[in-house]
């Protein structure tokens, strides 16, 4: 039963009264209409991505496994396999993961509400949902969704457990599932957990009331529980976590070698592409992007309003500025790698970031509604009110269009790997069989082949031990216009165009 005892520096509960349960499921309706965008417009990408051939070939009985390299981390792929197990089929993936990534999102944004009420959660919910790179990323087997949702849990779990007024037993839960979140965070990406887990620990050791020692160990626990397999797979492949990590920084091109190039890539790849490596694209229309570059002033101000108030109700604000200062924090941590350690970028690597924010802003929202419905007049009321959702539906109407574009460009993209592969199979390249060469990864998974690198990132074999493969199974030399450069042991083969695509494949005489 809730008190109303509070310990000094716990945020306050809300509780939910008969009226409050009467009220339409919102954020339900934001997960449902979440789920629907996806089915009508990302599921439409039905083939596989680059990335996401990897992560599902490593479970995959039908194909042989990929190489997978130093920075992945193998969560989502255990949230495929029992999908892939069953099925061949991306369309069942597909709609598979839309229907669990709506779920999530609401599962994730729904352990606010006794902090906040209803309201928060799902308008922040509807904010994240509704850009072009929630919905394109939600069906997709990647682990960035999964990482933004685990972190606004995470966050949410820990203020629960601190919430004023809760039971010894309601503590324990919300530790037990910050743990949860924690693991699957560090699961799907284990540095990224890490990074979420210092503002967390930063505010064990700033805030009196939550240095806990139930509370270090829900983190650490979750972090332990969370990144075990990474670091057990970091000694018996790559020599220990210290090795791997250094192997990771080496494939990503140098982490923190040049600080802040990450930043001006992430703008320049807001619009997409999906990857933009190296950035030297154009930045995006400063009305595509104007979102992008409010943001840090929306959150300033989100977190300049919660400590003021914390200053004028000096008992009660202070908890309730940690309801805007925690998620500020922790989106901060987690963009800290990907803003200012990497030299390029993808729209989907802030993710977590957006999915955390979006919390403040919504919170910011809803004062400026409050101010809106304070305005003396009611002509007042309306013209700022349609300012306002006359910007809304223009910012709604550039993520709709991004949407649009990013999916017919992710389709065009995994319909020339399904050419190519079609193509090897008419040429007698079938399984068992090894593909070499740009793009071999996500093309050989398309052909049923395995795939094997003598150089660059995805590495995993010599030229003689690939030789060797060739004496016995096909092989086949993918070649790209833009680095047509022929392998020594390929130069006398046959090259052989792959119609419907750019690419050609040396195949022995």
């Amino acid at each position: 039963m809730v008190t109303t005892e509070r310990p000094a520096g716990a945020p306050a509960a809300r509780t939910a009264g008969p009226a409050a349960l009467r009220r339409p499921p919102v954020l339900a309706a934001v997960a449902v209409g979440y789920a629907v965008l996806q089915l009508c417009y990302a599921v439409a990408h039905m083939g596989l991505g680059w990335d996401e051939s990897v992560y599902l070939s490593q479970v995959d009985p039908r194909h042989p496994a990929a190489f997978f390299s130093a920075p992945r981390s193998r969560g989502i792929t255990f949230l495929v396999a029992p999908v892939v197990a069953l099925t061949p089929s991306t369309p069942v993936l597909r709609v598979v993961l839309a229907l669990l990534s709506a779920a999530a999102l609401y599962a994730a944004y729904r352990v606010w509400e006794p902090l906040v009420g209803r309201g928060r959660p799902a308008l922040a919910a509807a904010l994240f949902a509704g850009l072009w790179v929630t919905v394109l990323y939600g069906p997709q087997a990647m682990p960035n969704l999964w990482l933004a949702l685990a972190a606004v849990a995470s966050a949410g779990w820990f203020l629960r457990a601190h919430t004023g007024g809760a039971t010894g037993r309601e503590r324990r839960n919300a530790l037990l599932r910050l743990a949860g979140s924690l693991a699957a965070a560090t699961l799907f990406r284990a540095p990224d957990g890490v990074w979420l887990a210092l503002p967390l620990l930063g505010g064990c050791a700033a805030v009196r009331a939550w240095r806990r020692p139930g509370t270090v160990a829900a983190v650490l626990g979750g972090l332990a529980l969370g990144g075990a397999q990474w670091a057990v797979e970091a000694y018996v492949r790559f020599g220990g976590v210290g090795a791997r990590l250094a192997v990771s920084s080496e494939t990503e091109g140098g982490m923190g070698e040049r600080l802040g190039a990450g930043l001006s890539a992430a703008y320049r790849s807001l619009d997409g592409p999906q990857l933009c490596r190296p950035c030297h694209i154009a930045a995006p229309p400063v009305g595509h992007s104007l979102w992008w570059l409010l943001l840090p002033a929306l959150t300033a101000a989100a977190c300049a309003l919660a400590v003021r108030e914390g200053r004028r109700t000096p008992g009660r604000g202070s908890p309730r500025a940690a309801l805007t200062l925690l998620p500020v924090a922790c989106a901060l941590a987690l963009a800290v790698p990907y803003l200012l350690l990497l030299d390029y970028s993808a729209p989907r690597f802030l993710l977590p970031v957006y999915a955390l924010l979006a919390l403040p802003v919504a919170g910011l929202a809803q004062r400026a509604a409050r101010a809106v419905r304070a305005l003396p007049r009611a002509p007042y009321r309306f013209a700022v009110a349609g300012v306002l959702c006359a910007v809304l539906a223009a910012h709604l109407a550039v993520q709709l269009r991004e949407l649009r574009v990013n999916t017919a460009d992710a389709r065009d993209t995994t319909v020339r790997y399904r050419r190519a592969a079609d193509a090897l199979a008419r040429l007698g390249v079938a399984p068992p069989c090894v593909v070499t060469g740009p793009r071999a990864q996500p093309i050989a998974y398309a052909a049923g082949c395995a795939s094997e690198q003598t150089m660059g990132n995805n590495r995993s074999t010599t030229t003689d031990a690939l030789l060797r493969t060739a004496s016995r199974v096909p092989l086949a030399v993918l070649l790209d216009p833009a680095d047509a450069s022929v392998p020594p042991y390929a130069r006398t083969w046959h090259r052989h165009p792959l119609p419907g695509t750019d690419w050609s494949v040396l195949l022995p005489r």
